[in-house]
C-alpha cells in the first residue's frame, strides 16, 4: 500500500500545533548552521535533550547521528 502523504499532512501536519513545533525544529537546526556546529546536507540531527522543541537553549541542543537521535524513546 502506498504511502498517502496528503491525508497525512491533513491529519496530522497541518495543526496549527505540529506547525510550531516543527518551526522550532528548524529554528534550532538554523542556529546550530549559523554556529558552524552542523553543514548544510549534513546526515546528522539536532537533539533536544529535554524533547521540548521549542526549547532552543543552547545546553538543550547536541549534534548526533540521525540513527542514535531517531533510536532514543
Amino acid at each position: 500500500m502506498k504511502r498517502d502523504y496528503k491525508r497525512e499532512y491533513k491529519i496530522f501536519h497541518s495543526l496549527p500545533k505540529e506547525k510550531i513545533r516543527r518551526a522550532g525544529r528548524n529554528n534550532a537546526r538554523r542556529k546550530m548552521l549559523a554556529m558552524g556546529k552542523v553543514r548544510k546536507y549534513s546526515s546528522m540531527d539536532i537533539n533536544h535533550k529535554n524533547k521540548n522543541t521549542l526549547d532552543n537553549r543552547l545546553s538543550n541542543l547536541e549534534v548526533m547521528s540521525k540513527h542514535k537521535n531517531r533510536s532514543i524513546k
